[in-house]
């Protein structure tokens, strides 16, 4: 059972919702090299772990760089293993992920942590009361949320680590952080990671001197110059060769690049803004992922929500979509916008604009799909995503009902359905419910 305190919503004089209030809590080592070390804490999500920017560092060196992090929300307080080689145990059982009680001890490697709520008032984290932040749109609590620390990152010059599934809108989050910052009027380079070609990848960063390799038939500059006095925004920085990371955590250190074939180190005022959809934190338990340049790049954490987290802002980003289309103002028959309102999105607000560009064209049928229907088969989508959307489709249909069922009950929902309690909070929480 999660602890009988979580976030929780405060609301104005008009009854809308003016701030978050998280409660306050207090970690202590009781066991281990760092016996004794303790810290208050009042943040939504709290990293631990052995690494040079983690929340609570610890001394132990059987805890990883980044072994668990603790989330409050709604809900209340969970732990959630990273990865790590040791694994976290409560209660004498290893745990991937469990909810916290107003008092529990947490095992990491020879380390004993001890959680405990503290009995005193919350700490309230300002909501944003705008409906949009640069060209990002929506007016749910995430959002909002979202919006106040884009606000204060972008007035920042530290390096910036956006999280979120494809299709939230990191894109957007980064060009609000530029458009937003001091840096607005210097350049924005863009580096899709992802399509770096392995023995070009050196020379597109950080450039190259003529004759550097075959090919290199003049001096070319490489994306930090480019971003001299500027923003780098380096999409999909996951995708990031193994061996081309410590290069890149050097250059981000000395501040300076040295191009491929070249001698000199040429000094760089550059921003770095960067973007996955991958768990960094559990790549770099893998060993992919080089964990001093993970906290390099991620001083300020950000993540975007999921399009299922956000369902009261479909609405609007229909409309929103529909202003944009060129052309006169299109107008959807109540039918189509009722399946655009009620379909899923996998592929969260970028599949949503693209099913509203298809209802524009009238290529989406009005009448939605029977519940029972299976999917089109899709021949060029792979097994198993197909498959994980239908399962998660049966999954969000079967949790809405049972909820429904036991009247929010998550305990009698339990009880009916035979799914273990913490398992279906784990489960709520992973399909936005």
């Amino acid at each position: 059972m999660a602890s009988t305190r979580s976030v929780s919503v405060l609301l104005d004089s008009s009854g809308l919702a003016r701030a978050l209030a998280v409660p306050v809590y207090a970690l202590r080592v009781v066991k281990g090299p760092d016996k004794g070390k303790h810290q208050r804490v009042c943040l939504r999500r709290l990293l631990i772990g052995t690494g040079q920017g983690a929340h609570f560092k610890l001394a132990d060196p059987t805890v990883s760089a980044v072994h668990c992090e603790l989330l409050a929300d709604s809900t209340g307080f969970r732990v959630r293993d990273l990865g790590a080689k040791n694994g976290v145990q409560l209660g004498g059982h290893r745990v991937s992920e469990a909810w916290l009680e107003a008092k529990d001890d947490l095992v990491l490697g020879n380390s004993v942590l001890r959680f405990k709520l503290l009995e005193e008032d919350a700490e309230e984290t300002p909501l944003e009361e705008s409906k949009g932040f640069a060209k990002l749109k929506g007016s749910c609590l995430p959002m909002r949320e979202l919006y106040g620390q884009l606000k204060r990152a972008a007035q920042a010059e530290a390096p910036v680590l956006l999280n979120g599934e494809t299709g939230t809108g990191k894109e957007l989050a980064a060009e609000a952080l530029v458009s937003e910052g001091p840096r607005r009027d210097g350049p924005l380079v863009v580096v899709d990671c992802g399509r770096l070609v392995a023995n070009l990848a050196e020379a597109e960063l950080f450039g190259h001197e003529e004759g550097a390799f075959t090919g290199a038939h003049r001096r070319v500059l490489g994306a930090f110059e480019r971003a001299h006095r500027g923003t780098l925004f380096l999409d999909e920085v996951g995708e990031l060769p193994l061996e081309l990371q410590p290069k890149l955590l050097g250059v981000l250190e000395r501040r300076a690049v040295q191009r491929v074939g070249g001698t000199e180190a040429v000094p760089i005022d550059v921003r770095v803004i960067s973007a996955t959809h991958r768990d960094l934190e559990r790549a770099v338990n893998r060993g992919t992922f080089r964990a001093d340049l993970f906290f390099r790049l991620a001083a300020v954490q950000l993540r975007l929500p999921a399009l299922r987290e956000r369902g009261e802002d479909i609405p609007a980003l229909v409309a929103h979509f529909l202003d944009e289309l060129p052309g006169k103002r299109v107008r959807l028959a109540p039918g189509v916008l009722q399946r655009l309102y009620d379909a899923e999105y996998p592929g969260n607000v970028r599949e949503l604009r693209s099913a509203v560009e298809r209802a524009a064209l009238g290529m989406m049928d009005p009448v939605a799909p029977s519940k029972q229907q299976l999917p089109a088969i899709d021949a060029e989508t792979p097994f198993r995503v197909q498959k994980e959307r239908l399962i998660e489709s049966f999954e969000r249909a079967y949790v809405k009902g049972l909820l429904e069922l036991a009247k929010g009950n998550v305990s009698e929902a339990a009880r009916q359905s035979g799914i273990n309690r913490v398992q279906l909070h784990a489960l709520i929480r992973r399909l936005g419910l």
